[in-house]
């Protein structure tokens, strides 16, 4: 089944045993709205029990996978209480992380924020040359989530992970590779064609002993990211109030530079 592209920002087809979440909303880049991750949630949860669905794919489009959060929805809910364990953030979040089943990740154009660190709950990713990956919590005054501090030092180092997170610069695919983000870097227009052949390979495997490799390679890393997602939220949500975030925030909806010199 697929849905009108015009009526909603997440388009869910299945096809072999194969489910594809696609962000839809291009016009902004593929910004998250809250109601996207209560989507995003609901058909992640619902394809962890359906025994036909083998294989996730998350994509997005031909020149963003996903901007990140839509600021403007994404202060609102801040503001009105919601970034607490039961947020449509934290369920998506915490869905897309116990899903039991391979998901792989079809990425082109720009991914930023969430958009990089749910790539870091994918078991496959593969991206074109030109996309770009950016990180910039640090630089709007916050702190990375998704169970970031843990997974990207265990992944890259301490010290790759750490230029990424405190710098907050763009960083191409062939260097996500090198840092162990990014599976394979194809050209731009092979890479959903790359993606629907592993993930159709994928649905034709034992679907047990896939699930069971996947919850024994996770085994000794899933307590940690449960226990990381609270703990990163709870530093998260409150920094969104404070001067520094609230500078960086305006200066970013109001197309200017950032002055953090009067901070300390």
């Amino acid at each position: 089944m697929s849905d009108s592209p015009a009526a909603t920002p997440i388009l869910s087809t299945t096809d072999g045993g194969v489910l594809t979440l696609r962000f839809n909303r291009p016009d902004k880049k593929n910004a998250i709205l809250q109601s996207m991750y209560s989507a995003l949630a609901d058909s992640i949860n619902a394809a962890a029990s359906d025994p036909s669905v083998r294989v996730l794919v998350i994509a997005g489009g031909t020149d963003a996978f996903s901007a990140g959060n839509d600021m403007v929805d994404f202060m609102k809910a801040a503001q009105a209480g919601g970034s607490g364990g039961d947020s449509p953030t934290i369920r998506f979040m915490n869905a897309l992380a116990a899903f039991p089943k391979p998901v792989l990740a079809a990425v082109n154009g720009l991914a930023i924020g969430i958009g990089v660190t749910l790539l870091l709950h994918c078991d496959l990713v593969y991206a074109g040359e030109n996309a770009r990956f950016t990180m910039p919590f640090v630089n709007i005054g916050i702190v990375p989530e998704y169970a970031s501090t843990y997974l990207m030092p265990r992944i890259m180092g301490h010290a790759r992970a750490m230029e990424m997170v405190l710098f907050g610069e763009p960083f191409t695919a062939a260097h996500a590779r090198e840092c162990g983000m990014v599976n394979e870097v194809l050209p731009d227009a092979d890479v959903e064609a790359r993606v629907a052949e592993r993930a159709k390979k994928l649905a034709q495997q034992p679907p047990n002993a896939i699930r069971t490799c996947k919850k024994l390679m996770k085994r000794w890393t899933e307590k940690t990211v449960t226990e990381a997602i609270p703990i990163e939220s709870f530093h998260f949500g409150p920094m969104l109030s404070k001067p520094e975030a609230q500078e960086a925030i305006g200066a970013f909806l109001q197309k200017r530079k950032p002055d953090f010199s009067k901070f300390s």
